[in-house]
């Protein structure tokens, strides 16, 4: 696993070695900055990681010049991949890791993201209900963005709250980019 654009380009990063945490491969992460590549600005972006992992994707938004990126994650093994992996690239000052449940989290978050990033298991019983937990919580900004990665044989739900603005498949992976739901005036 490696980072493959920006300013950090080419770092190797870590990961747990058993098969506890799934890190986007570097095909579906290409896919996810090329898709929002003409839509955020990343220069001026707080990015929020959800499920983070070993932290490839909110990595690979700091490389590529995010303001900042928070990472929340419970597994314990995933978390030293993360802070390590973080500290070799030098990005400490840029982010900040939160070691708890993403649930408790959203639950108490009081700031808004440009770009919400969420990866959570594929078995994760509460799957269905991510996109509304996540936007509930008011999360994402308005203009902001929820993406989830999760199995292509997998469909979320229509809200009146949020749409899909656009879905791609990679395999047995597909991603899912949210946005607020644009109202006609």
């Amino acid at each position: 696993m490696r980072v493959i654009a920006g300013k950090y380009k080419g770092r190797i990063l870590k990961t747990v070695p058993d098969n506890t945490v799934r890190p986007a491969t570097d095909k579906v992460k290409g896919a996810i900055f090329n898709i929002m590549q003409s839509r955020i600005d990343w220069s001026e972006s707080i990015v929020l990681d959800l499920f983070a992992g070993s932290g490839s994707v909110g990595i690979e938004a700091l490389s590529r010049g995010a303001k900042k990126v928070i990472f929340v994650e419970n597994n314990r093994p995933a978390l030293q991949f993360l802070k390590l992996n973080l500290e070799s690239i030098g990005a400490n000052g840029d982010s900040q890791v939160v070691q708890g449940d993403v649930f408790q989290f959203l639950k108490s978050a009081y700031r808004k993201y440009d770009v919400v990033f969420a990866d959570p298991p594929y078995a994760l019983e509460s799957l269905p209900e991510l996109p509304n937990r996540i936007f509930d919580s008011a999360v994402v900004s308005d203009n902001g963005f929820l993406i989830i990665e999760h199995p292509t044989r997998f469909e979320f739900h229509p809200d009146s709250r949020w749409e899909i603005a656009t879905q791609k498949s990679y395999g047995r992976t597909s991603v899912s980019f949210f946005q607020y739901q644009k109202t006609e005036l």
